[in-house]
């Protein structure tokens, strides 16, 4: 015979599922124990795959990366520091527009404020940005239609959901009395009409005449491009962009900016959520720079937005602009990118620009990247070539809040969602540290095909092109931002029994990326960070 807390418990995970949800990933615990059982039972019933994580932490981005690819996940931990500790991975969905699903087991309400064992107060514990549900034996019921729709992509651009949290309140007993066998249960997800969201500027209303760009941000997606090569004009989009294709996408725009040309920018459209660059901010806050941008999913611009654009259709231009502004462009940059591989290859070792490069090259069509937060991001910017329009690789990164949390169990997620192609991350040693609980699999946990890629500089290069990095603070540098950490990484692998390679030349890296061993493995790319900050120098200054 069951009881109240075990059928509270299998009426939560089937709603998840006749909901949409198809995985599951569990941190374990004791008062959720039923949540546990009843996720179980649906994984041997084939409606979930069903994930386990020692950290929360770890699970949460894990969830995270599930999602973000077309997967929808549910993370469910036990009550107290269990529920904090999925707060960065939340903080990041809400910030991104990520759908996830986060399950916190509770005591009874009738603990609330007392001093009873790991009792806090969990209802709305995410704050204000995540819808919230307060579920009990006795309470409302909770049916599918209360979760927010499904993440997909129309055919001109994404549509996002937002994380929601269900508090479950369980009492004792904890465990069940039988077996669930959930046969009754509709799988798959059910897809929801998202309605007209447009809003803003129409199709056609864009027109020619100032001296345009288009910036493309973190999930601009096809829009972008699509606006971009309809009326000539130069695109400037980011790795994660969705839309880093195409003759009219520029490798190396960030170094144009703050150039000639740049500065005779009269008008920028704006498409997803720019992060990356400072003269890309200058830009947007330059007195007589026209900005027209479509609504962000993360709160109001931080830049003054003249005119707002749909965020669902596709932007028709008022004819093609004069071919003669782009071909400056794109002149521009074949010179600097060649002057760019030119300094690199004269450098006395391996940079990571180089490492960021060969990166890219070897994700093959179809193929998925996650980039890591801090320098990597930035040197793929300088370094990914535009990729052939219909490809569909797909380049992924935490940019909602542009944390180094969480990334490897991020990846590990997305490539567990993607189910095809190669996968592959590209991460700096801090980042790697950071998550190195990711790497903790339980022998029947699904492990994905993912190569990942630590650019290892013995710390945190990032400060170093910064205004700490400066030589007047050099004797307190290290201590303070540098942080060299002397981590033996190949130890830390053998520890998981993951497999790992470590080189420090060009060639070296290029055999090992055409080389996967299958299953989780770390490539480890030894580079020197004390010329970090001259050599950053030396790229800004790249003029035609």
């Amino acid at each position: 015979m069951s009881n109240p807390s075990t059928e509270l418990a299998r009426g939560v995970v089937a709603t998840l599922i006749e909901g949409g949800v198809t995985e599951i990933v569990l941190a374990p615990g004791s008062r959720n124990a039923p949540l546990a059982f009843a996720a179980y039972d649906a994984a041997v019933a084939g409606l979930v795959r069903l994930h386990t994580r020692l950290d929360e932490r770890s699970a949460g981005f894990l969830g995270l990366g599930l999602t973000k690819v077309g997967s929808r996940a549910a993370v469910v931990c036990t009550s107290g520091t269990a529920v904090a500790n999925l707060h960065p991975a939340v903080l990041e969905a809400s910030h991104s527009g990520v759908p996830l699903v986060v399950v916190t087991a509770d005591r009874p309400a009738r603990l609330r404020g007392t001093s009873a064992n790991q009792t806090t107060d969990q209802v709305g514990f995410f704050g204000p940005a995540v819808a919230s549900f307060d579920l009990s034996v006795d309470g409302p019921r909770f049916t599918p239609d209360l979760l927010p729709p499904i993440a997909r992509h129309h055919r001109v651009g994404p549509v996002f959901g937002a994380p929601y949290h269900l508090n479950v309140q369980l009492d004792a007993p904890l465990v069940p009395g039988d077996r669930w066998v959930p046969e009754e249960l509709r799988f798959g997800p059910k897809r929801q009409d998202f309605g007209s969201q447009d809003c803003g500027l129409g199709p056609n209303g864009i027109p020619i005449g100032p001296r345009t760009v288009v910036l493309a941000g973190d999930d601009a997606g096809p829009p972008a491009r699509i606006l971009a090569q309809r009326a000539g004009w130069p695109l400037l989009a980011e790795p994660t962009a969705g839309c880093r294709t195409g003759d009219n996408a520029l490798r190396c725009y960030r170094l144009l900016l703050d150039g000639d040309l740049g500065q005779r920018i009269e008008r920028v459209l704006v498409f997803g959520h720019p992060t990356l660059s400072r003269p890309v901010t200058r830009l947007l806050d330059r007195p007589g720079v026209e900005v027209w941008a479509t609504a962000s999913i993360r709160g109001r611009r931080p830049f003054e937005v003249a005119t707002e654009l749909a965020t669902t259709t596709e932007h028709e231009p008022e004819g093609a602009d004069d071919p003669a502004w782009l071909e400056e462009w794109k002149s521009a940059d074949r010179s600097v990118a060649a002057q760019l591989d030119a300094l690199l290859a004269a450098e006395p070792g391996l940079t990571p620009h180089q490492v960021a490069g060969a990166v890219s090259r070897a994700v093959p069509p179809g193929g998925l990247l996650v980039v890591g937060a801090s320098s990597p991001i930035r040197d793929l910017d300088l370094m990914a070539v535009p990729y052939p329009v219909g490809d569909r690789r797909k380049v992924i990164a935490n940019r909602g809040l542009a944390g180094i949390d969480g990334t490897v169990s991020t990846a590990i997620g997305a490539a567990l969602g993607r189910r095809r192609e190669r996968a592959l991350a590209l991460l700096g040693d801090v980042t790697f540290l950071h998550d190195m609980g990711g790497l903790v699999l339980g022998p029947d946990d699904p492990r994905p095909d993912l190569t990942l890629v630590v650019v290892n500089d013995d710390g945190g290069a990032i400060f170093a092109m910064l205004e700490q990095g400066a030589e007047e603070y050099a004797d307190r540098y290290d201590r303070l931002f540098g942080t060299p950490h002397g981590v033996d990484i190949a130890s830390l692998c053998a520890a998981t029994r993951t497999p790992h390679w470590r080189v420090d030349s060009l060639p070296e890296l290029e055999h090992a990326l055409a080389s996967p061993a299958g299953g989780i493995e770390v490539i480890e790319v030894a580079v020197d960070r004390s010329r970090r900050r001259e050599l950053d120098e030396r790229i800004r200054a790249l003029r035609p």
